[in-house]
């Protein structure tokens, strides 16, 4: 015979028990929260290869914006523009290195002999003038803000870790170039199944704003790059090719690039003599001037217009997080972030319902 239950025996389940509708609740919530610090924790310990990720895109985004605009005038696949593509930029550095590479090695010599001789110069008469330290102390800081700035990019620190990244970020740049589709559909495969059609439109119209951005600052770094060399190479200015080079370079970074080039340009103008700074100097402004007027407005007409204040800022921030090759990818991730917020805007208004007019309102009111 068996026993009955007390009839005072508690039937529900313990908070202690996952049977507990709250317990898996919060354990679900608690879940979340613990995989949220372990994704941000493992971006911070991986932001180095991140960051190679990223360029290498950045990179296969340039060349599939020349495959494309290849072909606008060859019908043929796709492989052999991107192959005719990378010939051509090999082919353009190669002769480039070679016709002009001695010159520039000892130009570049030339240039970092003549920084120095200019700072030196400069900060004895600021220690005469009483405006900072003594010399000592001023070199002393400078070797500090360079240890400070060499800690930040220590993984890029060596000639060999540098050109190991740049191989990276070519190759990767070059695989996905070549099959972009492919890792189009694995992304969109890690996204939840409701979500992949919306992922999918907000992917290609980043695909498409960063093409559209590479090609705008490629237009800008030519104009500034061939521009000033014949601007200081008529004025007589040393290492005109050089800095021509420099500049073109440091277009690609707005803002901080044309403050830095800037600073070269007129250290060497003034290395030359009086004259000669002037000439550098009014040559910078000019050259600023045309492409703050007239080229960035044209080429962003065509491409995009990112507020110089947002760019700025997101700069200054990616170079203090990620040091000097998060400052390069900084407007190319402050793009996309614009078009993903922008498509979140968007479907928001999309799936908001439709709002009743203000007359229609007020007609109903005065009828109540």
């Amino acid at each position: 015979m068996t026993e009955r239950a007390p009839a005072d025996l508690v039937t529900e389940p313990s908070p202690n028990e996952l049977r507990d509708p709250e317990m898996r609740y919060e354990l679900r919530r608690a879940g979340v929260w613990l995989g949220l610090a372990a994704v941000m924790a493992l971006i911070v310990v991986l932001i180095q290869p991140i960051l190679v990720i990223l360029a290498g895109l950045v990179f296969a985004s340039m060349l599939d914006g020349g495959v494309r605009l290849l072909g606008r005038v060859l019908k043929i696949g796709r492989g052999w523009r991107l192959l005719i593509v990378v010939v051509l930029t090999v082919a353009f550095i190669g002769l480039t290195v070679y016709k002009t590479g001695a010159g520039i090695a000892v130009q570049f010599q030339q240039l970092q002999s003549t920084l120095v001789v200019q700072f030196d110069r400069l900060s004895h008469w600021a220690a005469a003038q009483g405006i900072v330290p003594g010399t000592e102390d001023l070199k002393g800081l400078a070797q500090q803000a360079m240890g400070s700035v060499g800690k930040l990019t220590s993984w890029i620190g060596t000639a060999l870790g540098a050109l190991t990244t740049l191989f990276m970020i070519m190759v990767i740049g070059l695989f996905v170039a070549m099959e972009p589709k492919i890792y189009d559909r694995g992304l969109q495969w890690m996204v939840p199944s409701d979500q992949r059609a919306e992922f999918a439109i907000t992917l290609e119209r980043m695909a498409k704003q960063l093409r559209r951005l590479l090609a705008g600052r490629l237009a800008g770094m030519a104009f500034e790059g061939v521009f000033m060399w014949l601007a200081l190479a008529l004025a007589g200015i040393p290492m005109a090719l050089v800095l021509g080079i420099i500049t073109g370079i440091l277009a690609f970074i707005p803002n901080i690039g044309a403050f830095i080039s800037g600073v070269l340009m007129i250290s060497v103008g003034f290395s030359a003599g009086v004259d000669k700074g002037l000439w550098a100097i009014a040559i910078y402004f000019f050259v600023q001037t045309i492409d703050g007027w007239v080229v960035i407005p044209l080429v962003a007409k065509k491409t995009v217009d990112l507020p110089p204040a947002l760019t700025l800022s997101m700069q200054i921030l990616s170079s203090a997080l990620f040091g000097l090759l998060g400052l390069a990818l900084a407007d190319p991730l402050t793009a996309m972030i614009k078009v993903a917020m922008e498509r979140t805007s968007e479907r928001a208004m999309e799936t908001a319902p439709a709002a009743t007019p203000p007359r229609r309102r007020r007609a109903r009111a005065g009828r109540a």
